[in-house]
């Protein structure tokens, strides 16, 4: 299986939904429409992030998250996790979506481009981008990790027709991945080879305080949190009823996950731990 980069949110979901790609790594967002809407192709094989980790960054005027209201929010795609992060978040403090502006920009570091530029007034971003927002003079308007926001941001999903015909290579990925697991949370210099080169960044204090808050989020074995499920679900239905007849287990499949853990895998990898 190669390893393939396509941007997320609406391109992600095409790649496998049309058979492009046989595993994405997307938010449980991202299928859960289209499942809502009748396709139970597509199914989640496994857990990755199970929080947001997103914050809201804004200019220095901005101190409060009220101060929000009427202005310009920069996320990477609407109905991506930065966007659904962002909704969660004013929420939480009293802030409805029709109060703000979001603006589209693409990703991370184009998101921060626009703050910088100025076309935005605010930017939803996480680690590392939003600590180099902050060596910029920005600062935080919401610390989305002290939120402990339940969503199902990152997981591995494929589509029930392929793992019909592909099984045994889908579940040598998941060992792979599940052995991937074990390493990011037991060897942080091998973590930050990897991050730094695919991050791009080489500054050490950056890559620690990416690792310290994201480690926290990822599930050491792949466990799928049906409740970060339940929260998408949520967010869909008053838009479309539909969504509140679904139960997140239907959008999932533990077969791989099962299989691990009864025949030891997971112990013997963990040595009994986590």
């Amino acid at each position: 299986m190669p390893l393939v980069f396509v941007t997320p949110g609406a391109p992600a979901v095409a790649a496998i939904l049309s058979g492009d790609s046989e595993v994405a790594v997307i938010g449980a967002a991202s299928i859960a429409r289209p499942f809502v809407q009748g396709n139970k192709d597509p199914v989640i094989i496994g857990g990755i992030k199970s929080l947001l980790t997103h914050s809201i960054v804004a200019k220095p005027d901005i101190k409060r998250p009220e101060q929000l209201k009427g202005r310009r929010i920069g996320v990477s795609r609407i109905g991506s996790n930065p966007h659904y992060f962002a909704e969660q978040a004013l929420r939480h403090h009293g802030i409805e979506s029709r109060e703000v502006s979001y603006i589209q920009t693409g990703g991370a570091p184009e998101t921060l481009a626009a703050l910088v530029a100025q076309g935005i007034d605010a930017a939803v971003l996480a680690v590392p981008t939003d600590a180099q927002a902050l060596k910029l003079g920005y600062r935080y308007v919401v610390y989305g990790p002290d939120l402990k926001i339940a969503y199902a941001a990152t997981t591995f999903t494929s589509r029930r027709s392929i793992i019909a015909k592909r099984s045994p290579v889908i579940g040598r990925f998941m060992r792979a991945m599940a052995e991937a697991a074990k390493i990011m949370h037991t060897d942080r210099e091998t973590m930050y080879k990897v991050m730094g080169k695919y991050l791009r960044v080489d500054d050490r204090k950056l890559l620690e305080a990416s690792y310290n808050v994201e480690s926290k989020a990822l599930e050491p074995r792949l466990e799928i949190k049906l409740a970060g499920i339940q929260s998408t679900l949520d967010e869909i239905a008053p838009v479309d009823p539909r969504a509140k007849t679904v139960k997140p287990q239907e959008m999932v499949d533990t077969r791989y996950l099962d299989e691990m853990n009864k025949s030891g895998f997971m112990d013997q990898l963990w040595g009994g731990k986590k």
